[in-house]
């Protein structure tokens, strides 16, 4: 009896020492397919505003059902120039340091191994376009910066704390592509964001790929909406336009039919297995452009459920899923105050679900066919995601006004769920039916 207890215990922890293997050596491709991506403010997270404080708070993060976390910059943050008390995180002063305000080196590595054993993925934000105004390299290597005619080092824009970097110079980029490689080799990080990406050479972005993925598969989100990064460097991008319209939408300022012209675009200029982050807030839009609830008013949790049923992968931005209403300041302490909306929370929690779920909302090679089904209305829009043995229907009312649903061609059939409301219903009802100001509705289906 024991022998065989014994034998059996054996094989047990061979099939999860398998099971964990497979899981860790998927590739960025597979474990993105159907992820929520969720952007940490370390600073503003918590009262402490450190790495441990944050590690704390993952129990959290996996019961609403994120999967990766990017992490704005952790790196020591320059005195020159300094905006604020605690300056820009863009201002980077060392490129392999840690913030002191964050915790230290082994504070970090201790909570991305703590973030992978609990099943999260960890990108961090990458700065490669400039530095603060007293890195390191300003003294060390003054000729990796761009200068004016008589010799100032320039800043890019009006970001006066930053100092922009020369891309001509083979030295710098072996010196970049060498701290990037830093952070997959010593802390085992998954990946990285990297802040405006669009003004990088895009032949740095290919080669630095290449590099890093031959330590490991990394993945790779460009801040930028440019075709040709997507073509061999970056898995994605940012969805701006898609972001642009909906506000624009939420202002009166665009009919939500305006939505079709940003797919119909991806599709003719990007790489077909390439997709977009999907967004209603990110750390720039919260602080300088104010939150959600500011820009798309009522319309809001609408514009949510868009980002996560339309083709991308959708983002949550530190407090969003609190329903966060007021404006994180970005050179200052302003701590996310009440971490308690189980409502809003709630709602997150069911969209990760549906993406996690539901196999024609994957991006990527499996991404699911997409279908407009057009009506009478301009502010009525209806699309449907479908794959071999799935189907997600959106239905969305895009304005303050009731709207009738009446089809103009085509129209959805058959039996379906109603997500939200877990009802049994038929796509035959939506004909002639009236959604209210800012009503959305998801349904879900098993199609052979």
């Amino acid at each position: 009896m024991k022998v065989r207890n014994l034998f059996l215990f054996v094989l047990v922890s061979v099939l999860l020492a398998s099971c964990n293997t497979e899981k860790k050596s998927q590739s960025p491709e597979e474990w993105s397919k159907n992820a929520v991506i969720y952007e940490v403010n370390v600073r503003q997270y918590t009262v402490e505003g450190t790495f441990n404080a944050f590690a704390n708070r993952l129990p959290q993060l996996k019961e609403l059902g994120v999967d990766v976390l990017w992490f704005m910059p952790i790196y020591p943050i320059s005195q020159e120039g300094r905006k604020g008390t605690l300056g820009s995180y863009y201002a980077v002063k060392d490129y392999k340091g840690i913030n002191p305000e964050f915790g230290k080196a082994e504070d970090f590595k201790a909570l991305v191994k703590k973030a992978h054993e609990m099943g999260f993925k960890v990108i961090l934000d990458w700065v490669a376009n400039h530095t603060g105004r007293d890195n390191v390299w300003v003294k060390q290597h003054p000729d990796w910066f761009v200068k004016d005619s008589v010799g100032h080092i320039l800043s890019p824009f009006d970001w006066t704390d930053v100092a922009k970097l020369d891309y001509k110079n083979p030295a710098m980029r072996a010196a970049m592509q060498d701290a990037m490689a830093y952070w997959v080799k010593e802390f085992d990080v998954d990946g990285f964001r990297c802040d405006v990406a669009g003004e990088v050479p895009t032949d740095f972005w290919n080669d630095t790929r290449a590099k890093l993925d031959k330590i490991k598969p990394v993945f790779m989100l460009a801040e930028a909406d440019k075709a040709e990064l997507a073509q061999k460097a970056f898995h994605a991008d940012y969805n701006w336009p898609l972001l642009s319209t909906m506000n624009d939408i939420a202002k009166g300022k665009k009919q939500a039919t305006d939505i079709d012209k940003v797919l119909a675009h991806h599709d003719s200029v990007y790489n077909p297995i390439s997709f977009k982050m999907n967004f209603v807030t990110n750390h720039d839009e919260n602080s300088w452009n104010g939150t959600e609830y500011e820009r798309m008013g009522a319309g809001a949790n609408a514009f949510v459920v868009l980002t996560y049923t339309y083709p991308g992968m959708p983002l949550i931005y530190t407090g969003q899923e609190i329903g966060l209403k007021k404006r994180l300041s970005f050179f200052e302490k302003d701590t996310v105050a009440n971490w308690n909306n189980p409502a809003v929370f709630n709602f997150y929690k069911k969209l990760n679900e549906l993406k996690h779920t539901q196999p024609a909302l994957a991006v990527g090679k499996e991404k699911g066919q997409f279908i407009r089904y057009a009506t009478t209305s301009p502010s009525v829009y209806i699309f449907e995601r479908k794959v071999k043995g799935n189907a997600v229907l959106t239905v969305l009312n895009l304005s303050s006004q009731n709207q009738i649903v009446n089809f103009t061609k085509a129209k959805p059939s058959g039996e379906y769920t109603d997500y939200f409301q877990n009802m049994k219903t038929d796509a035959s009802r939506l004909q002639g039916a009236t959604l209210l100001p800012w009503q959305y509705k998801v349904y879900v289906s098993a199609k052979k």
